[in-house]
């Protein structure tokens, strides 16, 4: 099957996933999602992931997602694309969005890898807006 936007997909898994109310998602792994993924496991977001790579093959991502103890609410309350395959965003360092007046994260793909959007501003680097998280 072809996907035209693989990182909205990524995005669409987690989402129904969690309002579905799954512990556990899987998703066609590639570079990209792998460095998305690390990032939402660093601030946080998720609680585990494994990469499974297949012969010749990207593999799957197994993502074990993150649910408030008392409540049982997702941790991820919001979660969006703000690059499209049909309306690229770019911004600079200093114009990279605060999502959430910093409480949030916005993913940026920078020449330095994939960054969010405290480091980019750290290392005074701009780059395409891929999504947002809080």
């Amino acid at each position: 099957m072809l996907i035209t936007d693989p990182i909205g997909d990524y995005l669409t898994r987690i989402r129904n996933a969690q309002l579905a109310g799954h512990r556990m998602t899987e998703i066609p792994a590639s570079k990209m999602k792998k460095a998305i993924t690390e990032i939402l496991y660093d601030q946080g977001y998720i609680l585990k992931y494994k990469f499974a790579e297949d012969e010749g093959k990207a593999g799957l991502i197994k993502i074990a997602l993150k649910y408030d103890q008392k409540t049982k609410e997702p941790v991820i309350k919001g979660l969006g694309r703000i690059s499209k395959p049909g309306l690229r965003k770019y911004a600079k360092s200093d114009e990279v969005p605060r999502i959430i007046n910093g409480l949030g994260i916005c993913i940026v793909s920078t020449n330095k890898g994939i960054l969010t959007d405290k480091d980019c501003r750290k290392q005074n680097v701009g780059g395409e807006l891929l999504c947002y998280v809080y």
